[in-house]
């Protein structure tokens, strides 16, 4: 059965960044602007604050694991900050370990943290469909995952790249499914969580080549249209054909880059023809598919 949520993982294409081992001790805080990039950390020991740009200060404890999958500003610090504009203390004691703060000061806290890029260029769309902020408590699971992540970065082994990148994958969904719930924002995590929405969803995924419509969405989920509709809406974020064709393009856009035939493109995603395909994919993307590939294949 087709799982959505690896689905969108794997289209996202995460790709390795940055890595490392942070200790830190007295007033400390260290702030990152215009990043644009998913961002994890995995407090080992302590408690320190981490403010995202337009939210409230979030406090982690020894055990928190964060994860943003697109953040451009944030700060970290100790509870009790140093003053804004105080110069940040930071020295790097080897190779991908950091020490913050009064380098007399006993180190009371110690964070796994890292940054990594999504390859795909709907990432958008993908990251769109996600939490805007994960933050979970006591997942071991995903703390070792953390320190897989951080050793294998340090360590020049065969097939390194590869390896990261498989391990970045199961990050993300181990994340994912460790939030998985109707209390979230509205988003794939909640319409999966939804007894009668998740099987639509699947079915989306499992079969863009199959003739959709809210009708058909709505009886399969033994739902009147109007009620299927606002719940999709509301739980989802999208309105279901919305959610649909942009899924459709995501795919398109993969078989277009993995130099698959515009005509078996179009079959592969629900279109009648080349042509129709080609009329929905410039409206959806502003062009052509073969002006599309010629770009992707030029850069």
């Amino acid at each position: 059965m087709t799982d959505p949520i690896a689905e969108v993982v794997s289209l996202l294409k995460p790709r390795p960044s940055i890595c490392k081992l942070v200790t830190a001790g007295g007033a400390w805080l260290v702030e990152r602007k215009e990043l644009g990039s998913p961002f994890y950390c995995a407090l080992v020991e302590g408690r320190c604050l981490i403010t995202i740009s337009g939210r409230e200060p979030i406090l982690l404890t020894t055990g928190d694991f964060v994860l943003v999958p697109e953040i451009f500003s944030f700060t970290m610090s100790s509870l009790d900050p140093p003053p804004r504009g105080t110069p940040a203390q930071r020295l790097e004691t080897s190779p991908g370990v950091f020490r913050l703060g009064d380098p007399d000061a006993s180190a009371d806290v110690r964070a796994m943290v890292g940054h990594c890029t999504f390859g795909s260029d709907d990432k958008a769309l993908l990251v769109s469909l996600l939490p805007q902020i994960i933050h979970l408590r006591g997942e071991d699971r995903l703390s070792r995952l953390v320190e897989m992540i951080n050793d294998e970065t340090r360590h020049e082994r065969t097939a390194r790249e590869i390896v990261l990148t498989r391990l970045l994958e199961v990050l993300l969904i181990e994340a994912l499914r460790s939030t998985g719930g109707t209390a979230g924002p509205p988003g794939l995590l909640r319409g999966m969580a939804d007894p009668q929405l998740a099987p639509t969803l699947r079915r989306i995924h499992e079969d863009p080549s199959h003739a959709m419509s809210v009708e058909s969405l709505a009886e399969d989920a033994a739902m009147s249209r109007s009620s299927f509709f606002q719940r999709f809406r509301r739980e989802v974020g999208v309105a279901p054909m919305e959610y649909s064709t942009s899924w459709r393009m995501a795919l398109a856009k993969q078989l277009l880059r993995d130099d698959v035939a515009t005509a078996e493109v179009a079959r592969r995603v629900g279109y009648g023809s080349a042509s129709a395909f080609s009329v929905a994919f410039r409206r959806h993307v502003g062009t052509s598919p073969g002006a599309y590939c010629r770009a992707n294949f030029a850069g």
